[in-house]
């Protein structure tokens, strides 16, 4: 930290955010400096916080959500002015979305300056208010602790999401007496009101085919523990959002119907539909539109950290709003008899069973070239053990494996389903690897998705992480193309030429390879996970079978 007299005179204001930075426990910043903002960036070389240069302000923002939903404590993202600060938009709308916690600090025009037409004037703020919880100016050196305190208690509070702070440059440069706030932690919130949650274990126990339905909130890991709990107790069959992978255990997985999200067509879809009794934990709309698997027939019991949002179609019979961890253990404790499960449950169980088995028995034996999605998801689920992280990015690819690539540890996998942004899985496994370094990141995406934030190799290559990013090869926006052909019988806009993957890799010093022919896929896999450090599978894949993810897809028709 930079000169300090009488601990309450800064020599900027810079010094005095970057010192409330280190009060709230920040171990990394990711950002692009500039001359509105240079002065924090000047402030962070007397710090222990580690910045981290990145090649697009939109990358910081990934970077710091996968320390926000890995940890539970705000990452942040440091920009300048302008066109640095619109760049994040992108970053911030997906972080609000998925629930991560994000702090975006922005550089300004001086104040004296905001309402010219100068170099790089922007109204910031106005533009990161609909896509944050929290977006402010700071106008006087004297709030900056406030302001910056204020962010993250906004965002790391309640479901997680974006807070922005615009800096003007006089407000940094000149210096300000004040002092860093304490940080006290997150807000912690009781369960909700026992009255309720003895209502909801009295319709447990008269329902004859209750279904719990997990989101984003579930797959916190105290939040996965009491589930686990109620799950064990009740056996009551669960299915789950993409975005709460891992939050069901392994011993639970008899009663667990897979993910839910995007087409109706799923096992957990045809549960929900003839269930009478429908929990969801943890769950926001923008992960699967209720509309998609609410036929308004089953009581509707809401439990999370906020009240419901009011929709046509989710409107709850009772909301336990608290904290969910207290609240599951609590409803658990009213579980005296695990439910008997119906025949129509026990069939679309038994038949999920029986299609996990049908992949991992001949997933392998799928051998055309280009490779099927299967035959890829079935590779990649040998790789992904418990001790490996893995990032996803949009795309076919996300479907695939958000259906048939299974997780068993809360948050061990990174999946988007509320902006659907494409280019985070690269960024993403980097953040993952700053927060465990001791855990390899394994991050996928298709090679549309892989262009557009592919220049963070250079960090990967940079920092040292510990990274294997596998390309899904087709020369094309695979799933734009698919709807486009389903609507339309036509597509547009959606190819583009090849890349050398491999060689392009070796350009930026990450170790590349490139699977020719459908004996190579396993070993490849196996040589690339060898590799300490940035490395980069490209595989060509055969997405003729997609057409099929938008009906009902049973995998006998494949295997």
């Amino acid at each position: 930290m930079k000169t300090l007299i009488n601990h309450t005179l800064w020599n900027s204001g810079a010094d005095l955010v970057v010192a409330q930075l280190e009060a709230q426990g920040i171990k990394h910043v990711f950002g692009i400096p500039g001359a509105k903002i240079d002065k924090v960036f000047d402030s962070l070389l007397d710090s222990p916080i580690q910045l981290i240069p990145v090649r697009h302000e939109a990358n910081a923002a990934f970077m710091a959500a996968a320390v926000g939903r890995l940890t539970g404590h705000a990452g942040v993202a440091l920009v300048t002015s302008g066109p640095g600060c619109s760049n994040l938009i992108t970053g911030m709308a997906t972080a609000t979305s998925e629930g991560d916690p994000v702090v975006a600090i922005g550089g300004a025009v001086k104040r004296s300056d905001s309402a010219k037409q100068v170099h790089q004037s922007m109204d910031t703020v106005s533009m990161f208010r609909p896509v944050t919880k929290y977006a402010v100016e700071v106008t006087d050196p004297a709030a900056l602790p406030e302001c910056v305190s204020n962010a993250f208690r906004h965002a790391e509070n309640g479901r997680g999401g974006g807070a922005f702070i615009s800096l003007p440059q006089d407000v940094i440069d000149q210096p300000v007496s004040g002092s860093p706030l304490k940080n006290h932690g997150h807000v912690k919130l009781g369960a909700a009101p026992d009255g309720l949650i003895a209502a909801v274990g009295q319709e447990i126990s008269r329902a004859k085919n209750p279904v719990i339905l997990l989101g984003l909130m579930a797959s916190q890991p105290e939040n996965s523990a009491a589930i686990h709990e109620l799950l064990s107790k009740s056996q009551i069959p669960v299915t789950s959002t993409y975005q709460a992978a891992g939050a069901v255990r392994q011993e639970n997985f008899s009663r667990f119907a897979g993910r839910v999200g995007l087409f109706n067509n799923q096992a957990g879809d045809r549960l929900l539909q003839q269930a009478d009794l429908i929990i969801t934990i943890g769950y926001s709309p923008v992960e699967y539109e209720p509309a998609m698997w609410n036929s308004g027939k089953a009581i509707l019991v809401h439990i999370d950290v906020l009240p419901a949002d009011t929709d046509n179609h989710y409107l709850p019979d009772a909301e336990l709003v608290g904290d969910i961890a207290q609240t599951v253990r609590k409803i658990a404790a009213h579980i005296h008899l695990p439910l008997q499960l119906s025949n129509a449950a026990s069939s679309v169980l038994e038949d999920r069973q029986h299609q996990r088995q049908l992949l991992a028995m001949q997933g392998a034996s799928l051998n055309q070239f280009a490779l099927h999605p299967l035959r890829i998801v079935r590779a990649m689920q040998d790789i992904i053990n418990s001790d490996i992280s893995l990032t996803v990015d949009m795309g076919s690819f996300h479907i695939w494996i958000a259906r048939y690539l299974y997780s068993f540890r809360a948050r061990q996998i990174m999946i988007s389903n509320g902006q659907q942004t494409m280019g985070v899985a690269l960024p993403w496994a980097i953040g993952a690897w700053l927060v465990d370094p001791s855990r390899k990141v394994v991050s996928v995406s298709g090679d549309g998705g892989f262009l557009q934030s592919s220049m963070e190799l250079e960090t990967a290559v940079r920092l040292k992480a510990n990274i294997l990013h596998i390309i899904w090869v087709d020369n094309a926006y695979n799933m734009v193309a698919m709807q486009e052909d389903k609507k339309y019988q036509r597509i547009s806009g959606v190819n583009f030429g090849p890349v050398n993957f491999k060689a392009y890799a070796e350009a930026f010093g990450a170790t590349g390879f490139a699977v020719n022919c459908a004996e190579e896929l396993e070993a490849t896999l196996r040589s690339a996970m060898d590799v300490s450090g940035p490395a980069v599978v490209a595989i060509p894949v055969d997405y003729s079978d997609n057409p099929l993810l938008m009906s009902q897809l049973h995998l006998s028709q494949i295997l």
